[in-house]
């Protein structure tokens, strides 16, 4: 699904955000994300301190590298990957992972820590194996999901992300992707301190906006270059040969912007693994 979204609370062209509930009744739901994180109202919970994450990878289990027209994407084989720890009860492997970003460097993440953007958000996705037989199953119920977030800071060169930005010359448009036939392992995207994190029950951030994640956002953010933003700014929503019709985008066909405002927490208890 193609969508454009600006960082203002009148987001929306004809399929933007605003009109999601059309297509994904989720989007009705009390339990939406991303919401804006407040520090000082997350409640600390030393139970998730005493359980530290496990997180391993398989680096020969990616797939592919693509632009599926809203983000640039890594897919994986679960098969030799493993998250447990934290706010998780149950055993989880990664599936994919995918970006957000916006055009400038003060925009582009999802969350947000008292209202605090930052360049981008990266998203890691795990489904959960020992409930749900795949994917497609777990990606629609409680306890699915477990989405890790970092936030993306611009500074220096981000060697692990390198690997994935210099390639991404080779999928400018709608529908590109290649073969990760050399491998990419996920571990340097995650900061260096994973110990320090918030975690609250939220959804998906697009269509169909299930209601199945857990997330964790991690405190720290992770560093990159700006050319290395501006590798993700340069990719095309549209396919090779098409274009966007005139006065319909404000960003010339490019994938910028390419997150949802921020939802309201409600009732909702934002846990932290740490005091603030």
């Amino acid at each position: 699904m193609r969508w454009r979204l600006r960082p203002t609370a009148s987001l929306c062209k004809s399929n933007g955000p605003a009109t999601w509930a059309r297509v994904a009744p989720a989007a009705n739901g009390k339990r939406q994300s991303p919401i804006n994180i407040e520090p000082a109202k997350a409640q600390y919970d030393p139970a998730l301190a005493a359980k530290p994450f496990s997180i391993s990878y398989d680096p020969s289990k990616a797939g592919k590298l693509l632009n599926n027209g809203h983000s640039a994407q890594v897919t994986f084989d679960s098969e030799g990957s493993s998250l447990t720890g934290g706010p998780l009860d149950h055993k989880y492997q990664v599936a994919q992972f995918h970006l957000h970003w916006g055009k400038s460097d003060d925009t582009g993440s999802e969350h947000r820590i008292d209202n605090k953007m930052y360049a981008a958000e990266l998203h890691i996705v795990h489904w959960n194996t020992e409930l749900f037989k795949s994917v497609g199953d777990a990606i629609k119920e409680d306890k699915g999901l477990c989405v890790l977030g970092m936030f993306l800071k611009v500074g220096k060169e981000h060697a692990g992300l390198k690997k994935m930005t210099d390639k991404l010359a080779q999928i400018p448009y709608s529908g590109d992707s290649i073969d990760l036939t050399e491998g990419f392992d996920p571990t340097p995207l995650l900061p260096s301190d994973t110990s320090k994190y918030y975690t609250y029950l939220g959804s998906l951030t697009t269509p169909p906006l299930f209601e199945s994640v857990t997330w964790v956002v991690f405190q720290e953010p992770i560093e990159v270059s700006e050319a290395q933003m501006q590798a993700f700014r340069s990719l095309n929503e549209t396919a090779k040969g098409s274009s966007v019709a005139p006065g319909e985008d404000d960003f010339k066909g490019k994938i910028v912007e390419n997150y949802r405002p921020p939802l309201p927490v409600g009732d909702r208890l934002v846990r932290s693994s740490f005091k603030v």
